[in-house]
């Protein structure tokens, strides 16, 4: 596994979330290469996209079927913490998880912690 970290960090730059100020990076990394994506916050609250289902949606694009890896970093100005995928993004990592995958969230001194596809999500609704 490549620690991730520095490229997080310069990817996180682009996020737009001028309203919770809680900034989201995320690399998933799939069949068909790495894919970058930031959170875009809009003033209607539930049209705002999470920076995992942003990455998710140009490795579709590019033709990918399958993710072996997911690194993500959150920002706040007033929390230090990490921040593990919500429940929707869980769901659209379930429709391209053909098997368990890592999920490696990032904290913003660079400490990591590795969780479980499969342990974050263990009854996915799935076609399969």
């Amino acid at each position: 596994m490549k620690n991730r970290y520095q490229e997080l960090l310069q990817i996180i730059k682009k996020s737009y979330a001028p309203y919770s100020h809680f900034k989201v990076a995320a690399i998933v990394e799939t069949d068909k290469g790495n894919f970058s994506g930031v959170n875009m916050e809009n003033s209607s609250y539930s049209l705002s996209m999470c920076a995992e289902r942003n990455a998710i949606g140009s490795a579709i694009t590019a033709g990918a079927k399958q993710i072996t890896a997911i690194h993500l970093l959150a920002l706040s100005k007033t929390k230090n913490k990490s921040a593990i995928p919500c429940g929707a993004c869980r769901q659209v990592m379930a429709e391209f998880a053909k098997n368990d995958f890592p999920i490696y969230v990032y904290q913003s001194n660079g400490a990591m912690k590795e969780y479980s596809f499969k342990k974050l999500l263990p009854f996915a609704f799935t076609l399969k």
